[in-house]
C-alpha cells in the first residue's frame, strides 16, 4: 500500500513490527506536489512505543488486519490479565509485556476496554478514556490553603502515582485519564 493511501487508525508493518497509525500529515513543499511527503505518528502494537515516520507518496507499507473486540477485565492469573469478550465470552489473556503502562489502570470489573487482535491473537489493549481509582496514600490537606491550587502526590490502589488537588484525601475515589495519566476529577 502506498504511503499516500494510508489513513488514521490503520495498522501497518514497518521494520518487521506492527504499528497503528494515529496521525497523518501531508506536506507538499512545491506547487506541483512532486515532493509530497507524509509524516506519520505510529504507535507500536503491542507496547505503545511511538515512532515518527516520514515517507514519500510512493513509498510502500504493508497493511495489517487489526481488529478490536469490546471486552471487560475478569481476573489476573499466572499467565497475565484475562479479559472477556462482551459479545461471545471469549477469554483473552494479555501479559504485562503487552499491557505495558496500562497495568496501573486495570481494576476489578473494569469495563469499556477493547482488546486489539491480529490473526485472532491479542496484541494490545485500548483502555476507556478514564478510570476510577482509590487513593491509598497522600499528604493531609493543608488548612487555609484553599485559595491556592497546589497539587500534591497521591498513590492509588493500583500502585501508580499522580498529582491531585489539595482537597483529595485517603480513600477518595478519583478519575484518572488513561491518555494523559493525570487527575480528571472525582468519581
Amino acid at each position: 500500500m502506498k504511503a499516500s493511501e494510508i489513513k488514521r487508525g490503520m495498522a501497518v508493518e514497518h521494520a518487521g513490527k506492527t504499528w497503528q497509525v494515529r496521525e497523518v500529515e501531508k506536506s507538499a513543499p512545491t506547487a506541483r506536489g512532486g515532493n509530497t511527503t507524509y509524516r506519520m505518528a505510529l504507535y507500536g502494537v503491542p507496547g505503545g512505543l511511538r515512532l515518527d515516520l516520514t515517507l514519500r507518496a510512493d513509498d510502500d507499507l504493508r497493511e495489517v488486519e487489526l481488529s478490536r473486540r469490546q471486552a471487560n477485565y475478569s481476573y489476573q492469573d499466572a499467565d497475565g490479565y484475562v479479559f472477556m469478550d462482551a459479545a461471545d465470552y471469549t477469554q483473552y489473556v494479555l501479559g504485562t509485556d503487552l499491557l505495558g503502562g496500562a497495568v496501573g489502570y486495570i481494576t476489578e470489573g473494569l469495563e469499556g476496554c477493547y482488546v486489539q487482535l491480529i490473526d485472532d491473537q491479542p496484541v494490545g489493549l485500548q483502555l476507556p478514556p478514564s478510570v476510577a481509582l482509590r487513593v491509598v496514600e497522600t499528604a493531609p490537606e493543608l488548612k487555609g490553603a484553599t485559595a491556592t491550587k497546589r497539587p500534591k502526590p497521591a498513590r492509588l490502589h493500583t500502585g501508580i502515582e499522580i498529582q491531585v488537588p489539595d482537597y483529595i484525601g485517603i480513600d477518595d475515589v478519583v478519575l484518572v485519564s488513561t491518555v494523559t495519566g493525570e487527575f480528571a476529577g472525582r468519581a
